[in-house]
């Protein structure tokens, strides 16, 4: 059975890991130093009575960054796992390495996963997540997904971190709803969350039959001997085979961090917003030309939507009216007339302030949550195609929810900065129970080069195209569902006992953070 470490061939070699591994350890120190510039940068604007917003803020941020971490022990492990299983790369060089990609798919992501999750929560807490209701659904769905992350790493198995997330999310909706009655609040974006279910049910089966095909076709292909046979002892494969591998690893780190990054980062900026929404309510970049720009599209869709009002009377509370409909997605003959107020509002509020960036301490919340409703309600009318608008009216008002979510759904550089550190030190320290689990405890052979190649390629492509359509997938689930693959196209057959565990662990981890994540909240909201 092949270990799990490098080849020793001298201490040149142990040196050149060590010079690598000081590298990875100031690089991070660095990015730490730029975040923490950055956040009291931010925060120099705020004037809080108390130091209280400052105390939740921090305990928040070193929780949501923990989230991070875990995942790290999860999701980013699976992405090196077969370099160091196959001994391309040295543990530590293969950590660094992962870490560097992960960092620039970070950096480079959109924040479509980010907000697309977040939209599965009850639409108020969202306005409210300043409020002791935000504070307890923050916690409790981070902690949550700690805990069952933390549980399932502790056994080996490579549990989702996203389904883990996703089913706190739901949970936390569904507690709210409970504690409130069904009148009372939104709950679960049940359509929402249905798009992310889909997606993270089917991901798993595209990585089993894509890399099982792929595997196939290499096979039939590329007919050499060396790339179909497992490690043998500490031996690294030859050149052109590591020089495969590290080129796959290298395409999921950056895919991972593209679309596992963004949920935490999603989660950061819903803290920052509750606790400081003086620096992190609208997006201080927007630009006073964008300002005007944004001015002018707001009285478009103001003049659009006047279309469709029919004389309707004026609405004595314009964002309530709006805020049912985003409830219940129950379109009345006054919400049509209510979102064109709000609008004007919005207009007139931004307006006076001169520009989105310097609007006042005093409002700023307020207009970001209208900002935010508007928003909500035409990306929901948009789905239902009710009201039936004409191609140009849509167009202009969708012109106009893209401009507004350029204002409230932002995430700082800083932010993606923290959370790649964050992913790259889980990864340096809980690589070694999944590398195992992948190499080893999949198929009752261990892992090829070929299969683990084939497993990778796939992973990466199907995480890139989920990350297009903003859609939340788990590296972990499709990586070992497609170890799984290749080992039954490969005819090794697969441990049975290692699969049902995976499967209890996927099936288990919705309901299982679901009820941690509701219990937590009803705690907290008592606390709190």
């Amino acid at each position: 059975m092949p270990e799990l470490s490098y080849p020793q061939p001298g201490a040149a070699s142990g040196k050149g890991r060590n010079i690598g591994l000081i590298i990875f350890l100031v690089v991070i120190a660095i990015g730490a130093a730029y975040c923490a510039m950055h956040l009291a940068d931010d925060l120099q604007s705020v004037r809080e009575a108390s130091y209280l917003p400052y105390l939740l803020l921090g305990i928040a941020l070193v929780i949501a960054l923990g989230f991070e971490f875990v995942n790290g022990f999860h999701d980013t492990a699976n992405a090196v796992a077969t370099v160091i299983y196959t001994h391309s790369l040295a543990p530590n060089i293969a950590v660094v390495w992962s870490g560097g990609w992960n960092f620039l798919g970070v950096l480079t992501s959109t924040g479509a996963v980010a907000f697309g999750i977040l939209q599965l929560l009850p639409v108020e807490l969202i306005l409210q997540v300043g409020s002791s209701a935000g504070f307890a659904m923050v916690f409790a769905l981070l902690i949550a997904a700690i805990i069952w992350n933390l549980g399932t790493w502790y056994f080996g198995l490579p549990s989702s971190s996203s389904h883990t997330l996703i089913g706190s999310i739901i949970g936390v909706g569904l507690m709210n709803q409970l504690m409130h009655g069904v009148n009372g609040t939104s709950g679960v974006d049940w359509n929402q969350a249905l798009g992310v279910g889909k997606s993270l049910l089917f991901s798993p089966l595209v990585g089993f039959l894509a890399s099982a095909l792929l595997l196939l076709i290499l096979k039939a292909v590329v007919r050499v001997p060396a790339l179909y046979a497992e490690p043998k002892g500490k031996k690294p494969p030859p050149f052109w085979i590591r020089s495969l591998l590290i080129l796959t690893c290298t395409g999921v780190s950056f895919a991972h961090g593209s679309n596992d990054g963004q949920k935490g980062m999603g989660l950061i900026m819903l803290i920052l917003i509750g606790t400081v929404p003086t620096a992190y309510a609208l997006n201080k970049a927007v630009t006073p030309a964008q300002t005007q720009t944004y001015l002018a599209v707001s009285q478009q869709a103001s003049t659009t939507l006047a279309k469709y009002t029919q004389g309707a009377a004026p609405s004595a509370d314009p964002r309530a009216d709006v805020e049912a409909y985003v409830r219940t997605r129950q379109l009345t003959p006054a919400t049509l007339p209510a979102l064109q107020q709000l609008i004007d509002l919005i207009g007139q509020q931004v307006s006076t302030s001169g520009s989105i960036a310097t609007v006042p301490q005093s409002i700023v919340d307020n207009v970001r949550n209208n900002m935010y409703v508007a928003s909500e309600a035409i990306r929901l009318m948009d789905k239902s195609k009710q009201p039936a608008f004409s191609p140009a009216d849509a167009k202009a008002i969708d012109n106009f929810k893209a401009q507004t979510d350029h204002a409230t759904k932002f995430i700082p550089t800083w932010v993606k900065v923290a959370v790649a550190i964050a992913l790259g030190l889980g990864t340096m320290v809980g690589w070694k129970r999944i590398v195992i689990t992948v190499g080893e405890k999949i198929g009752k052979q261990h892992l090829t080069y070929g299969q683990g190649a084939s497993a990778e390629m796939v992973a990466m492509l199907t995480i890139g195209a989920a990350d297009m359509y903003g859609l939340p997938v788990s590296t972990t689930h499709v990586l070992s569902s497609g170890v799984a693959g290749t080992m039954a196209a490969n005819g090794s057959g697969l441990q049975w006992s290692t699969v049902r565990s995976l499967i209890l662990a996927w099936v288990l981890t919705l309901p299982a953070s679901i009820a941690l994540a509701a219990g937590l909240y009803w705690v907290f909201r008592m606390v709190f």
